[in-house]
């Protein structure tokens, strides 16, 4: 055809795991793809991420003797997720990820190991599960991508040469508190020393998913384009059929015979549709999103005439600033006894060990015109800073210079800290001796915190009798405000079972799909287990190229 600068069959808009998927799939069907990344390095949101998938009634499960069953899923996503996504949608992600995960591991590099005892995010819900829907990829020798290594996007926390597994980092961080841990700190560390010293290049988490379909990726010469980011969707005749792309500076047109997939993430990074679309307060510097994810593809997908949904939530998960570099999301320091969170008057708000997304559904519920949790408080005491890590901070190290800074208070009283932090003293007095009365009867009658599975999971077993749960006494106290933070935005163009963009009618935008954070969320507005995001991305990135090389 006139006019095209190149010609594939598959354009695939994006490089995380999602657009990976779908540009090996295509490739595998017979169809010439090509995957367009604006940014110098691929790999998304999905090179930050831990890399897992939470995937219903997996072969993994089977073959650890693990029951799970479809139906449970289809209970637990309707207890969940609800009314709030089409049946359809759910279902095809319900039906069609552990097809996903099989042909990835027929077709693939891309191996995955159960997170060992993690849990659905609540297991409790009727078709919930207390382990092996979460799926982790197995370490991988990042060496065998040769010079395209350097183009995987760095963490900006760890250091190339630290490589380890969920099961490694828990027992590493845990081990000054619980000596049955030292076990796989050793190995953790041992691992790492030899990454040092042999200049090996373990690659886990996220990029060790990313690295294993890159390498899936350049055996099946697929090009990756870096540095080429896509302007504007081509139409014809109401069809979508190429777009335009500014690769080096220079400004291109290609053909996509047979479709396109945008896969370029959400709007994390776009303070203005953050601000036109998000909860308020609203701004992009508490996300721990790639820096690419700032809405083009969301924009051009309207602008051919998409729908779109759920453009008020996201990821959501508590963040903190206090590092000095991008936000670092809080995960396991939530879970561990002897710290909880406040707001400005010093009053619990929310189960500080319940799903991220759900504290932070809490912070903006409760927030109110008075801003009264956002920023919010973490409050501990010296024996949690003396037995657990937090962030980057390892257990009894404090250094001076965090002390310096606006994010990060330490007192010998309570009192004290609450001048420094910003917090009412005595309802932070009072609040911390209800909480120390709920630690010793073990029982969190405000919040329930340590009743569910997942609670727990990341809790201190060595901490009788709730291991979530511990007295805030032994001074010195410290305090850290906390943000709501995300992983990504979760709202987007509206698709349907097969991936295909839609109208407000709900017909299909011929020739255009949407994945990944592009896509209003399959999962609604909530968040049923670790892994639903990459999930469904790369389960609907490999529909999506199916559909294509279908029709």
């Amino acid at each position: 055809m006139d006019g095209w600068d190149y010609e594939f069959d598959l354009l695939v808009a994006g490089s995380g795991a999602g657009a990976m998927a779908a540009a090996l799939a295509a490739k595998q069907k017979g169809l010439d793809s090509v995957v367009l990344e604006k940014t110098e390095y691929y790999g998304g949101s999905t090179a930050l991420s831990g890399g897992g998938l939470w995937i219903p009634d997996n072969y993994l499960m089977a073959e650890a003797g693990i029951h799970d069953s479809l139906e449970d899923a289809r209970v637990y996503m309707n207890n969940t997720v609800g009314e709030r996504v089409q049946k359809a949608k759910q279902e095809a992600y319900i039906t069609r990820a552990r097809e996903m995960l099989v042909y990835l591991r027929d077709n693939s590099h891309a191996t995955f190991q159960i997170m060992q005892g993690y849990p659905d995010y609540y297991p409790e819900e009727p078709g919930g599960t207390a382990g092996g829907r979460a799926l982790e990829p197995v370490l991988f020798e990042g060496r065998r991508l040769g010079r395209i290594l350097d183009q995987l996007r760095p963490h900006p926390y760890m250091p190339s040469a630290i490589a380890f597994t969920l099961v490694d980092w828990m027992q590493f961080s845990m081990a000054r508190a619980n000596k049955s841990n030292l076990v796989g700190a050793v190995r953790f560390i041992f691992r790492t020393f030899l990454n040092i010293v042999l200049r090996k290049r373990h690659l886990t988490l996220g990029r060790a998913l990313v690295g294993r379909l890159r390498l899936s990726l350049h055996e099946t010469n697929v090009p990756v384009w870096l540095n080429t980011g896509v302007t504007g969707l081509i139409v014809e005749n109401g069809r979508v059929v190429g777009v335009e792309a500014d690769r080096d500076g220079k400004r291109i047109r290609i053909h996509g015979k047979k479709g396109v997939v945008l896969a370029a993430g959400g709007f994390a990074h776009n303070r203005e549709m953050r601000e036109k679309h998000g909860q308020h307060p609203a701004t992009s510097e508490w996300t721990c999103a790639s820096p690419g994810n700032t809405g083009e593809a969301i924009q051009m997908g309207v602008k051919a005439g998409a729908a779109v949904d759920l453009m008020d939530d996201a990821w959501w998960g508590p963040t903190t600033l206090m590092f000095g570099g991008p936000p670092l999301f809080l995960v396991t320091e939530r879970a561990y006894p002897g710290a909880m969170m406040v707001d400005s008057n010093g009053k619990r708000f929310v189960n500080e060990s319940a799903p991220y997304i759900d504290v932070v559904h809490s912070m903006y519920q409760r927030d109110g015109k008075d801003s009264i949790t956002i920023p919010s408080h973490f409050v501990m005491d010296r024996r949690y800073r003396s037995k657990y890590f937090f962030g980057l901070l390892a257990p009894g190290i404090t250094p001076r210079n965090y002390l310096k800074q606006v994010h990060f208070f330490k007192a010998h009283t309570l009192g004290q800290l609450a001048d420094q932090a910003g917090i009412d003293p005595q309802g932070l007095v009072e609040t911390v001796e209800r909480f120390n009365e709920f630690s010793r009867t073990g029982k969190d009658q405000d919040f329930g915190r340590g009743d569910s599975i997942y609670d727990r999971f990341y809790a201190d077993p060595c901490v009788k009798p709730n291991p979530c749960l511990a007295p805030i006494d032994q001074p010195p106290f410290y305090s850290v405000k906390i943000y709501p933070g995300d992983l990504g935005t979760k709202g987007g163009l509206v698709t349907n079972e097969h991936a295909q963009v839609l109208r407000e009618d709900g017909t299909a935008i011929d020739g255009l799909y949407a994945i990944g954070n592009t896509s209003a969320s399959v999962m609604g507005n909530s968040y049923p287990g670790p892994g639903a995001t990459i999930g469904p991305s790369m389960t609907f990135g490999y529909i999506a190229a199916l559909h294509a090389a279908d029709h």
